[in-house]
């Protein structure tokens, strides 16, 4: 079984359970809104969740839950829309609960996928996106060596407000150095 490991927590297959976990435990952030309010988290819905990861996993998207080194699941990072002819993918990422948000376990989490991704997927080049509005992950994603590519201005409409849409990329080449020089 597929376990990346990093400093305080470690990356693993998620279960129905553990898909359920996340589906209930998840908290929406009203102070930085990241998608739209959801209601309607049901069991059914976490065990089509997990049904759909099963389906895609290994062609389209490699999904694996974010673990405490407790066993306890706290999120879940992916890289999707895999595309082996050009060798590139996105990659998502999300953290259930607002007290496990902001503590460095997305960076670690990003950081091993990029590796995963990298080194053993044999991806070129990854991306992701996020809005305008969410500072943090913006943050997370200059850390980890992403480089912003450009702005979709007003792409997003969310809570009754347009938002832009910022695309990031890393190459495979800028990621080796980065994780070179983080070694010396």
């Amino acid at each position: 079984m597929l376990k990346l490991l990093g400093n305080n927590i470690y990356l693993t297959v998620l279960s129905r359970e553990d898909c359920k976990t996340l589906w209930n435990d998840f908290e929406y952030d009203f102070n930085i809104p990241a998608e739209e309010f959801n209601i309607g988290h049901s069991d059914e819905k976490a065990q089509q969740w997990f049904d759909e990861i099963q389906k895609l996993q290994g062609i389209q998207n490699v999904r694996l839950g974010i673990f405490l080194y407790d066993g306890s699941v706290i999120g879940d990072v992916a890289l999707q829309d895999i595309d082996r002819n050009n060798r590139k993918c996105t990659i998502g990422i999300g953290i259930a609960k607002i007290e496990n948000r902001s503590k460095g376990y997305g960076q670690q989490a990003i950081q091993l996928m990029l590796d995963y991704g990298f080194c053993f997927v044999g991806m070129e080049r990854i991306a992701a996106n996020t809005m305008d509005i969410n500072i943090s992950t913006q943050k997370v994603l200059k850390k980890c060596g992403f480089v912003l590519e450009g702005t979709e201005r007003r792409a997003v409409y969310l809570n009754g407000m347009m938002h832009n849409k910022l695309h990031y990329a890393i190459l495979k080449e800028e990621y080796l150095k980065l994780k070179n020089n983080v070694r010396a």
